[in-house]
């Protein structure tokens, strides 16, 4: 395919400062997004064990409830009934209350004590797997999410647009440099084949990422247009009214009968709980499951409204059954979720989403690389201030946000028996590694700090499998729940040869490479050999 030199410039300078500027943030958002994609694992394995009995049967759960609401008498306005408790929602009947915001909210459990007393416990389900969405979600900006949400949008404009012109730049090249890999001494020719070859095959990937962060972080005012346009007279099931009861005396009916209720209305829709609260005097109830049939809007789960009296559900909100319109709708949230297929999905979107965390670090140095040739050319002597910078703030925000990951998941089996606020305490040693990082490669420079970083992220995520190691041992505190949670540690342990792979081979690349390189380690006194590259004596730790 033919296209102009000048309009192949112009495309490719719209394709390098939109990476520059958009690149660092979406490396955050691709690792952290990565991650996510087990969310629901992470959360169970970093949760810590509860000392509630073991929950009553389904059968028993309104006698549970009364008991509850006799001491409680709080909890009836907002609880749930779980069918099957799990290690991150332990009780039959959980009951949350309102914190100092509207956002949070304390959650207890209860159960009966074998002497048939009530037993209640504020339950600590681990805030660490929700600091990894969130950081996902907002791009790594400690903002409010009012803030830093628009900014989310638009970096994934530009993000769309770093696409187009991406795809534009290669076209020409297409046929011949498609997964070719060209290895040897010319190692930014290779980066290159490794970034183009990124981009082209997982496109499909980040054009569904692009398309549905830009939904994602201005769904009020598409939501809005939607009622405007499509619902002129108000979304249907907002006008009605909830059904009250049908008698004044009337009570719901009980989990086991909502349950069977729901097996039959909707055949294949696991169900997780059943959640109640009072709204403007009259009970409220949602049903909550999974059909592994459908991809859902959330990442793990279907929720809809239900009739407590009657047990009818009300399906337009269940995938399958949704009208076209919300279909659509709910057809982003899946695709950007990869809450369909199961689990070979979820992994093929961790790699997925791994490559692309690789593709934006690579695009930045790749950037420096080839502006060097370039001042090179004109006589410049040395690395600008500004290809130091870009080098430095690419190496410490990306591994920044890769060790302080590592870090707080690495503290989750420490912190319940040591502090109050879990969720404070996980963002902060995130923040604080992750800016300490940040410094730490503006001292260091880029080839030395990138060496030293990935050697601590290969140290912070070994400490994620001993942590639970010291918890089986009964170390410090630690616990860990036994049969639980080893894809983490698992997963956590595969991953430390691989970071202390690259610091090597970085290491080898800025002690032998080219000493006109980004990764070369900074020896601006000495002069450049005729054959481009240093001794191996000029690299120093």
């Amino acid at each position: 395919m033919k296209i102009r030199n000048d309009v192949i410039k112009v495309y490719k300078d719209v394709h390098i400062w939109v990476g520059i500027l958009s690149g660092l943030m979406l490396f955050i958002a691709f690792y952290a997004g990565a991650i996510t994609m087990f969310e629901k694992p992470l959360e169970r394995w970093a949760t810590p064990p509860s000392s509630l009995a073991a929950p009553p049967p389904l059968a028993g759960a309104e006698v549970l409830l009364q008991a509850v609401l006799a001491e409680h008498p709080q909890a009836a306005k907002n609880y749930l009934i779980v069918v099957e408790p799990t290690v991150d929602a332990p009780a039959r009947v959980i009951w949350r209350e309102p914190g100092k915001s509207r956002r949070q909210f304390t959650e207890f459990g209860a159960s009966f004590a074998d002497d048939g007393s009530l037993q209640v416990e504020q339950l600590r389900k681990a805030p660490v797997a929700q600091l990894v969405d969130t950081l996902h979600q907002l791009v790594g900006l400690p903002f409010p999410d009012a803030l830093a949400r628009p900014i989310m949008g638009a970096v994934a404009l530009l993000y769309a647009v770093a696409l187009v012109s991406g795809l534009i730049i290669f076209l020409p090249t297409l046929a011949k440099d498609l997964l070719a890999m060209r290895i040897g001494h010319n190692i930014k020719r290779l980066w290159m084949d490794v970034h183009n070859a990124l981009g082209v095959v997982s496109l499909p990937f980040h054009v569904v990422m692009a398309l549905t962060c830009v939904v994602f972080a201005f769904h009020d005012e598409f939501y809005d247009v939607q009622g405007a346009v499509v619902y002129e007279q108000g979304v249907p099931w907002q006008r009605e009214t909830p059904p009250g009861p049908p008698t004044p005396d009337a009570r719901p009916l009980p989990a086991v009968e909502l349950l069977r209720l729901a097996h039959v209305q909707q055949p294949g829709f696991e169900v997780f709980n059943f959640s109640f609260k009072q709204a403007g005097g009259q009970l409220e109830a949602s049903i909550t499951g999974l059909d592994t049939r459908y991809g859902t809007r959330a990442r793990t789960y279907a929720s809809t409204h239900l009739n407590p009296y009657t047990g009818e559900i009300d399906p337009h909100d269940l995938p399958g059954q949704m009208e076209p319109w919300d279909a659509a709708v709910n057809t982003f949230f899946m695709l950007h979720f990869g809450s369909f297929g199961g689990n070979p999905v979820r992994w093929l979107y961790l790699l997925l989403g791994l490559a692309g965390a690789l593709l934006f670090y690579t695009g930045n140095l790749l950037w420096i690389e080839s502006r060097r040739r370039k001042q090179r050319a004109d006589g410049v002597p040395e690395q600008t201030r500004s290809a130091r910078v870009l080098g430095s703030l690419t190496v410490g925000v990306s591994l920044g946000c890769v060790v302080g990951i590592s870090a707080t998941l690495a503290a989750t089996k420490w912190l319940p028996q040591r502090v109050d606020n879990l969720a404070a305490w996980h963002e902060g040693i995130y923040y604080a590694v992750f800016v300490a990082a940040v410094a730490w490669a503006f001292v260091r420079g880029a080839p030395r700090a990138a060496v030293e970083l990935l050697r601590l992220a290969a140290l912070a995520t070994l400490l994620i499998p001993l942590s639970s190691l010291a918890g089986v041992w009964g170390i410090g505190g630690a616990w860990h729940h036994p049969g639980m949670g080893f894809i983490v540690d698992l997963t956590a342990l595969a991953a430390v040869p691989v970071f202390l792979a690259i610091a090597a081979y970085t290491r080898r690349r800025m002690c032998a490479g080219h000493t006109d390189s980004v990764w070369a380690q900074p020896a601006s006194s000495q002069p450049l050999p005729p054959s481009g590259r240093g001794p191996a004596s000029a690299c120093q730790e």
